[in-house]
């Protein structure tokens, strides 16, 4: 089957080709369900991905990587899901040519009502995200290899690797620091 044309903004291709590309080698954290492999990515529709393409998303920080999936586990719900335990991993990771949208300045040059980003309802989030699902599919199509990003959930960056373009080798397990303890997390998080 072949896939469908896609029409991209021709602005937006050349504000991205305009910035240079950075190396990340360093560490990234992950919050996972037990029995799901840590490095699979997917290609959910998250925020910085349309749907099309497989991407692995972490945090530079324990306490991004917890916030986030806390947030997409108790949105719309009435009670926080107890059963599933999450462990949460410390990655190392490598990429050679990574968009770094450095702060929220950065991602409203690129059209990002920065208002909404990382809105509380899942109502709000559906005018913002198409603009950076946007921002991420051109990204990969202009030859970027992930993205450096503000976190919508914590103060700290969000590492998104293009799971097409990243080689299996340039990301791995360091640590698993075990299973979450999430209201012990809410009450004295991390601090790293």
């Amino acid at each position: 089957m072949v896939a469908p044309h896609r029409i991209r903004d021709k602005l937006l291709i050349d504000a991205l080709e305009g910035i240079t590309p950075v190396p990340f080698d360093g560490m990234a954290w992950r919050v996972v369900r037990q029995g799901r492999d840590v490095l699979m990515g997917s290609s959910a529709g998250g925020r910085w991905d349309d749907g099309t393409f497989d991407v692995l998303y972490a945090s530079q920080k324990a306490d991004g990587a917890v916030a986030e999936r806390y947030f997409h586990l108790s949105r719309g719900l009435p009670v926080f899901p107890s059963r599933p335990v999450y462990h949460l991993f410390q990655l190392r990771v490598s990429m050679k040519r990574a968009l770094h949208l450095a702060d929220m300045t950065a991602i409203a040059r690129l059209g990002v009502d920065t208002a909404r980003y990382g809105a509380l309802s899942y109502a709000d989030r559906t005018d913002e995200y198409p603009r950076t699902q946007d921002i991420g599919e051109t990204a990969l199509f202009v030859g970027f290899d992930g993205l450096i990003v503000p976190s919508a959930r914590w103060d700290c960056a969000n590492i998104v690797l293009f799971c097409d373009r990243v080689p299996p080798d340039k990301y791995e397990v360091s640590r698993d620091h075990g299973p979450l303890d999430w209201s012990e997390w809410q009450t004295k998080p991390f601090g790293f």
